[in-house]
């Protein structure tokens, strides 16, 4: 075996272990990280239980009004799951929460309206004249992605003929000029506005808004709260708990 020859496999069993080093690495990572999920998941798991049976004495009371439109967003596939909703609501309900958005993107949940009313008590779908002060029960509003799509539609056809009697005119005005204000005006104008959401809760696999519409976000803050299926009392409290407790500043 010459000189050449013996570097050539140096070289390759050197390859060979950082393969083998760099494998046995991420497997140390994952594992640490499978373990660490575990062990944070067991910790929730508990935590919410205490919450649920009222011995952790911080989540007795809530300030709720802080929280005056709650939004709830479902994945399509758990959408399906219309009897964890209406439990959810329930929680909700009995929490305090007086207006709830929910929304799904297939609109299952606007679809099987009526029979989420006709079950949880004391609700009604919201209105823009609703008072949140004198509210009694929970008023409930449902919108899917279908909605997005046509208040898009419907704003982007005011803005056209914005622009076309602003060219028409010769104002020089600049009122072709696209801007979030003018798309906020002409959202208002077609009554597909909608108020804002305070506090946007999600469930499903995925941590995002899912399509909610997103002029209708500004200031909302999102939580993740994992799959509908394994929802937990405990986590909703805690979640609202901990909005009423932010202090939130907007700026100018």
């Amino acid at each position: 075996m010459d000189l050449n020859e013996g570097i050539e496999l140096l070289s390759s069993w050197i390859g060979h272990i950082e393969n083998l080093g760099l494998h046995l690495l991420w497997r140390f990572l994952h594992i640490v990280v499978s373990f660490w999920y575990i062990i944070s998941g067991i910790v929730e798991t508990i935590e919410s239980y205490l919450i649920s049976v009222g011995l952790i004495r911080m989540y007795h009371s809530i300030n709720v009004d802080k929280l005056r439109y709650l939004a709830i967003v479902v994945e399509s596939e758990e959408a399906r799951e219309i009897s964890k909703v209406v439990e959810l609501l329930q929680w909700l309900t009995a929490i305090g929460v007086r207006r709830v958005c929910l929304f799904d993107s297939q609109g299952l949940l606007k679809k099987s309206k009526g029979l989420i009313l006709g079950t949880i008590a004391c609700s009604k779908l919201l209105e823009e004249k609703d008072s949140f002060t004198n509210q009694k029960g929970i008023a409930l509003e449902f919108i899917s992605s279908s909605d997005n799509k046509d208040a898009v539609a419907k704003a982007a056809s005011i803005l056209l003929q914005r622009c076309l009697k602003s060219n028409h005119s010769g104002n020089g005005k600049g009122e072709n000029s696209f801007t979030e204000a003018r798309l906020n005006e002409a959202l208002k104008t077609i009554g597909d506005s909608g108020p804002e959401p305070d506090l946007m809760l999600v469930y499903g696999p995925v941590r995002c808004h899912l399509g909610f519409p997103a002029w209708r976000m500004q200031y909302t803050e999102i939580v993740h709260m994992g799959s509908l299926k394994s929802m937990k009392y405990g986590s909703l409290v805690k979640a609202i708990h901990k909005f009423t407790r932010v202090r939130q500043n907007y700026g100018a």
